[in-house]
């Protein structure tokens, strides 16, 4: 969507779909299908362990401020105010539905309130909000880090080493490290600074078909084989001991940032009314994450109940995206509604140099000459 900047991107629009839809339908299909049920085409194990759609939002993240920050100053507090414009009310609002039931059902109200103020730190918020608190951490880090990059054009890369030895450490400590990997800022910060980093190679990643369509499907043979060994919840066991998660999100903030650079840069994209409508759902994106897990299994059962069971992944799969166009609605009156109003508010956090205060001067002197 359009940032408080000014500027839109309708490519970045149409990852942020097929993010949200590999989520959705990570949540959806496994109301059905066994978690260790592994699809024979390895490209689908990106659906059926669909969580690394987060993964491709949080490089996406990376990836967009790098875009929209570059080599610009920026007033802090008012860019920390308009994240908290586009992320808080939606949460707050699904932080008291959830609420509201647990007091309903008698969870004290004190202690759900506990948890979601842990939830600032820790990934105790609802309904995925855990990803919010996430983004909120690299947001924190955003002055430092783009300070560093614009210092050396190998900080970012360093910074990266530095967190694949941090999970090496705490596995070794610890024993596992698959929670601090997925559900924490040191798993994550690959994959933002991996955004970061292809921003800044956009130019040598531009056109580079062959390279990243080769990287894309060997990352899809190692999800595949990922997905074969156990996957999220069976590798061997949830939490998993197995040290493939000191680099997951290595690889994973790797590719996608790859996909991402070269999507965004090597083509023209279409403004017909199908790449509108992918558009338009990477904008209700956020409503769709937040709001899908008061949806999907009453959707997977009325499925079920009326058209026919589910009896393979191949049938959970298109049951999956009707279900995700069900959701596409739903996503835009939570965000006419609930996101938008707030939208309103936000102001431009860029400090504009002497240059663009003297062309902005000058336009405005035209359009006031052609008006007159």
């Amino acid at each position: 969507m359009k940032s408080s900047t000014g500027k839109y991107y309708i490519g970045l629009d149409h990852i942020r779909a097929v993010a949200i839809f590999m989520v959705f339908s990570w949540h959806f299909m496994h109301q059905e299908i066994s978690f260790t049920y592994t699809p024979s085409f390895f490209p689908l194990s990106l659906i059926n362990e669909g969580h690394t759609g987060v993964s491709l939002f949080m490089a996406l993240s990376g990836y967009l401020f790098a875009k929209l920050l570059d080599g610009k100053k920026i007033k802090y507090a008012s860019f920390l105010w308009n994240r908290f414009l586009r992320l808080a009310p939606l949460l707050f609002f699904v932080v008291t539905v959830i609420g509201i039931h647990q007091y309903s059902i008698g969870v004290p109200f004190d202690l759900y309130c506990l948890e979601i103020l842990k939830g600032l730190i820790l990934p105790t918020l609802p309904n995925g909000g855990w990803s919010i608190a996430i983004e909120f951490h690299f947001y924190l880090l955003l002055p430092f880090l783009l300070y560093i990059a614009r210092k050396s054009n190998y900080s970012l890369g360093f910074t990266i080493c530095f967190a694949i030895l941090l999970r090496l450490f705490l596995y070794e400590e610890v024993g596992q490290i698959q929670r601090f990997a997925y559900y924490t800022i040191i798993g994550r910060i690959d994959q933002f600074l991996f955004g970061m980093i292809a921003y800044q190679m956009r130019g040598y990643i531009m056109g580079r078909h062959i390279l990243v369509i080769g990287s894309f499907i060997a990352f899809s043979i190692f999800f595949w084989n990922f997905d074969q060994s156990g996957g999220f919840h069976n590798n061997p066991s949830y939490p998993s001991n197995r040290l493939v998660w000191v680099v997951m999100p290595t690889f994973e903030g790797l590719t996608y940032a790859l996909l991402i650079a070269w999507y965004d840069n090597s083509f023209m994209h279409s403004t017909s009314r199908f790449s509108r409508f992918i558009a338009l759902i990477g904008t209700y994106s956020y409503s769709i994450y937040l709001l899908h897990f008061f949806f999907y299994k009453v959707l997977i059962l009325i499925m079920v109940r009326y058209i026919m069971p589910v009896s393979n992944f191949y049938i959970a799969l298109c049951y999956s995206v009707l279900g995700f166009l069900f959701m596409v609605p739903i996503g835009y009156l939570s965000f006419r509604l609930i996101e938008s109003p707030f939208l309103k508010l936000r102001t431009n956090y860029i400090i504009k140099n002497d240059t663009e205060r003297v062309l902005e001067v000058r336009s405005c002197n035209r359009l006031g000459s052609s008006d007159g």
